[in-house]
C-alpha cells in the first residue's frame, strides 16, 4: 500500500474518517484504519452467488405488481447519451422524453436523471429545468480515468458548476488492481469535496475487476471514501452490469450499512435493455435491501434502451397488445 501522504482537513475527509473509525471500533487512522477496513472485508461466496441469483430470476409477479415494478423502474432511470457525437440537440431531445417518456399520457412519469458528458451539463440544465429530472455528469476522465487527479478534481467541481446535480465519477482501477487502495480512496475523497452538495457516484467498472472479491472490496473502499452510490460500469467495458455482479455490491451495502450506519446506493448500468432484466433487479434488490431501497434516491438504473421496451411493456399489460418500436421516439 502506498505511503500516507499529509493532506488538508476537509468536510470530506473528515467525514470518509468518522465511517472508517465506525467500521473498525479500534484506535486507528489514516492508512491503518483503511487497511484495517479493507483486512475485514469478508471473501465471497461465489456459488452462493450464482445459486441465489438463479432463484430470483425465476420468481413469477402478478399483473398489478409487474404494473408497479415497471412504473418504478421509469422513475429509477438516468437516461444515458454518451457518445463522441453527442450534440446539443440530441441531449436535448433525450431530456425532453426524458420528462415525458410518452407524450399524452401523463400517468407515465418521469425518469430520475439524464445522465452527459461535462461539456453538455448546460444544455441538458437549461433544458430540464422546471422539472423533477436531475442532471447528472460523467466526469474523471471517464470512461478509462487515466489522467492527472487536478484534471479528474477540476472537472468533477467544473461539471457541477455547470449545473450538475449529480457526478458518475470512474475510479483508478489500475491503482486498485495493483493494490494501491490508498490512491483510489484518497482520489474518491478529494472529488467528493470538489463536487460539494451534488451526489457522487463511483463507478467501479466492474467487468476490469476480475473477481467478486475485488468487486466486494472495491465497494466498500467506494463507500467508505464518501460515494453516495456505488455504480457497476461506464457501459463502455464488456460485461458491465450482470445481476451477480449487483447482488455482490447489494450486499456490500447490506454490511456496510449495519457497520456503520451509513446507507448508500447502487446504480447497475450498461447492458440492461428489456424490462423483463429490469423487473429481475428489482426483485433482487428487495429480496436483498428491503422496501428501504425501492426509491430512486437509493437505486438507479444507467439506460440509454431500457425505456423504450418499458413502455413496450407496459402498453401490453394495460392493452394486452403490444406496440412496435417505432411507435415510441428513439431519443
Amino acid at each position: 500500500m502506498a505511503t500516507t501522504v499529509h493532506r488538508p482537513e476537509t468536510a470530506a475527509r473528515e467525514h470518509a474518517q468518522e465511517l472508517l473509525r465506525a467500521w473498525d471500533s479500534r484506535p486507528v487512522t489514516g492508512v491503518n484504519a483503511l487497511g484495517s477496513l479493507l483486512g475485514r472485508v469478508t471473501a465471497v461466496d461465489q456459488v452462493g452467488v450464482d445459486e441465489r441469483v438463479d432463484s430470483l430470476r425465476k420468481r413469477s409477479i402478478k399483473r398489478e405488481s409487474k404494473l408497479w415494478a415497471l412504473d418504478l423502474a421509469i422513475r429509477m432511470m438516468d437516461l444515458t447519451t454518451l457518445e463522441g457525437k453527442d450534440t446539443p440537440g440530441k441531449v436535448r431531445a433525450m431530456c425532453a422524453k426524458a420528462i415525458h417518456p410518452q407524450p399524452g399520457d401523463p400517468t407515465i412519469p418521469s425518469v430520475a436523471a439524464v445522465c452527459v458528458y461535462p461539456a453538455l451539463v448546460p444544455e441538458a440544465h437549461d433544458a430540464v429545468a422546471g422539472s423533477d429530472v436531475k442532471v447528472a455528469s460523467v466526469a474523471t476522465g471517464f470512461p478509462s480515468g487515466q489522467t492527472f487527479r487536478d484534471v479528474k478534481v477540476t472537472e468533477a467541481r467544473e461539471a457541477v458548476a455547470a449545473g450538475a446535480d449529480e457526478v458518475d465519477m470512474v475510479i483508478d482501477r489500475g491503482a486498485f488492481l495493483r493494490g494501491d487502495y490508498l490512491t483510489v480512496f484518497e482520489e474518491i475523497v478529494e472529488v467528493k469535496d470538489a463536487v460539494g452538495s451534488a451526489h457522487l457516484k463511483a463507478i467501479l467498472e466492474t467487468g476490469e475487476l476480475e473477481t467478486y472479491d475485488n468487486i466486494r472490496r472495491a465497494s466498500v473502499l467506494a463507500m467508505a471514501a464518501g460515494a453516495d452510490f456505488i455504480k457497476t460500469s461506464t457501459g463502455k467495458v464488456t460485461p458491465a452490469a450482470t445481476l451477480p455482479v449487483t447482488l455482490v455490491m447489494l450486499e456490500a451495502v447490506r454490511d456496510f450499512e449495519r457497520q456503520t450506519g451509513r446507507a448508500v446506493g447502487v446504480k447497475p448500468a450498461g447492458g440492461i435493455r428489456t424490462a423483463k432484466e429490469a423487473v429481475q433487479y428489482l426483485v433482487v434488490l428487495y429480496e436483498t435491501l428491503g422496501p428501504r431501497w425501492m426509491t430512486p434516491d437509493r437505486f438507479r438504473f444507467g439506460a440509454s434502451s431500457l425505456l423504450n421496451d418499458v413502455l413496450m411493456q407496459i402498453e401490453k399489460e394495460r392493452t394486452g397488445r403490444y406496440q412496435g418500436p417505432d411507435h415510441f421516439t428513439i431519443d
